[in-house]
C-alpha cells in the first residue's frame, strides 16, 4: 500500500482577469510565483500551501460572481498585515478585532474579483 501523506495543498481560484489576480497575490500579497503555466499561476503562501489562479478560459471550472470559498491565512501578527496592506493601497471589509467565542484576531479584504480572503491568528 503507497504512503498516504499529503504533502502540499492548493487551492485554484477562477478569474476573469487572469493579469490583475495574478498582480494582486504576487505584488500585493507577496506571494512567490512557484509555477507559471501561461493560464495558470501557482504562488507559494508558506510551505506546502499554495493558491493557484486561473484563467476561466481554460480551466475546470468558469469564473462566477458568487464566491462561496473564503482563503484564511494564519499570521503571527494580525495587526501588522492590516497595516501593511493598507499601505499598499488595499480596502479591507473591515478592520482587525477579537472575536473572543471562536478565539482568535482577524480582519477581512477581497480580492480583484471579490474571493474573500480572511488574516487571523488564534490566541
Amino acid at each position: 500500500m503507497p504512503e498516504k501523506r499529503v504533502e502540499g495543498l492548493i487551492t485554484f481560484l477562477y478569474y476573469n482577469d487572469l493579469e490583475k489576480a495574478a498582480s494582486f497575490y504576487e505584488d500585493v500579497m507577496g506571494f512567490e510565483l512557484t509555477v507559471n503555466q501561461g493560464w495558470a499561476k501557482i504562488y507559494r503562501v508558506t510551505d506546502g500551501a499554495h493558491i493557484g489562479v486561473v484563467d476561466e478560459k481554460w480551466g475546470y471550472h468558469r469564473a462566477s460572481p458568487a464566491k462561496p470559498v473564503m482563503v484564511t491565512l494564519v499570521v503571527s501578527d494580525v495587526d501588522a498585515w492590516y497595516q501593511y496592506l493598507r499601505d499598499k493601497g488595499v480596502e479591507t471589509l473591515n478592520e482587525p478585532h477579537d472575536i473572543e467565542e471562536l478565539g482568535l484576531r482577524a480582519f477581512l479584504l477581497e480580492d480583484p474579483e471579490g474571493y474573500v480572503i480572511e488574516i487571523q491568528k488564534f490566541f
